[in-house]
């Protein structure tokens, strides 16, 4: 049997109260260890939103299904604290659109940010953004499936925006409702391109993957990370370049090219606001076309 002396016990008390003292300074040092990671399950009840007349055939009610995993962010960055401590994911969205085969289903995946607009400790009130990847099982084709007149590719980007209500059940859990707009388009890069916009009411449950961060409740100011406002106010300069493809092949047989440029002089007044001048210059190859056939149109 082994026996442990005075001074063994000295150093064994010595050595174990060294390692709970390390565990315990290791923790304070990392108060960020845990995510706040959340799932979340949305099902939605709408309808198509027809602006154009070639789409009323297609008006119905419908039920649409989202599975989110979200992060209920906590002050780690200071960009979370200035805005009232937003929840941040990533959602996969699907709907059968009325069961038309003429447009088939949708489905999209797209990155989101939700902003509280009012909120307390219980509830809050918040906008929801998010773009991302949208895909239509059918699309206009000009023989097998001409009356859809609405989006002519299979992948589209998707839009989202809404307003919610969220309220707290526990520590673990929420709920919420909401009213918002859904939009498929391809930026004409493919015609017909009307797009497709669903209105739909919403109701979900979210539940905490794990115990939420010990700061999610009593949120604190970080240190500023590099690059973001300091409170002083300077100038930005900023200037962009864009190329892209104009299909106008349905009315003019042909695509034409568009280039854009801008630059911006900006000042700095707050985390969130800068007022400035700017310089937007633009290139539409069509203008040119047009104004040429109705020149010559005009003077024969």
């Amino acid at each position: 049997m082994l026996k442990i002396t005075g001074s063994g016990k000295k150093l064994f008390l010595f050595i174990l109260i060294s390692l709970i003292g390390s565990v315990v300074f290791g923790q304070a040092r990392k108060p960020y260890s845990k995510s706040n990671l959340m799932a979340e399950m949305k099902v939605e009840y709408g309808f198509l939103l027809s602006h154009h007349l070639e789409l009323d055939k297609f008006q119905s009610h419908f039920p649409a299904f989202e599975f989110s995993i979200e992060k209920q962010t906590h002050g780690r960055q200071q960009w979370e604290a200035e805005y009232a401590y937003p929840i941040i994911g990533i959602s996969a969205w699907y709907s059968p659109l009325g069961g038309f085969e003429q447009i088939g289903s949708a489905l999209a995946v797209y990155p989101f940010i939700n902003f509280p607009l009012v909120k307390n400790d219980v509830q809050s009130l918040n906008f929801r953004l998010g773009v991302g990847v949208g895909y239509l099982t059918n699309y206009y084709q000009r023989i097998e499936n001409y009356e859809n007149f609405a989006i002519g590719s299979h992948l589209n980007v998707a839009g989202r925006l809404y307003f919610e209500y969220r309220r707290k059940l526990n520590r673990l859990m929420n709920v919420s409702a909401g009213l918002g707009l859904t939009h498929f388009s391809n930026g004409s890069i493919k015609n017909p391109n009307y797009g497709l916009n669903m209105i739909t009411g919403t109701v979900s449950v979210s539940i905490f993957l794990q115990k939420p961060n010990p700061y999610y409740s009593r949120k604190v100011l970080p240190e500023l990370y590099p690059f973001e406002f300091d409170g002083r106010k300077y100038l930005d300069v900023d200037f962009s370049f864009a190329v892209a493809r104009k299909n106008m092949s349905e009315v003019y047989g042909q695509n034409f090219a568009v280039f854009g440029a801008y630059a911006n002089l900006m000042k700095r007044v707050s985390y969130k606001s800068a007022f400035g001048i700017g310089l937007d210059l633009v290139y539409d190859g069509s203008d040119k076309y047009i104004l040429d056939r109705d020149s010559n149109v005009l003077f024969e």
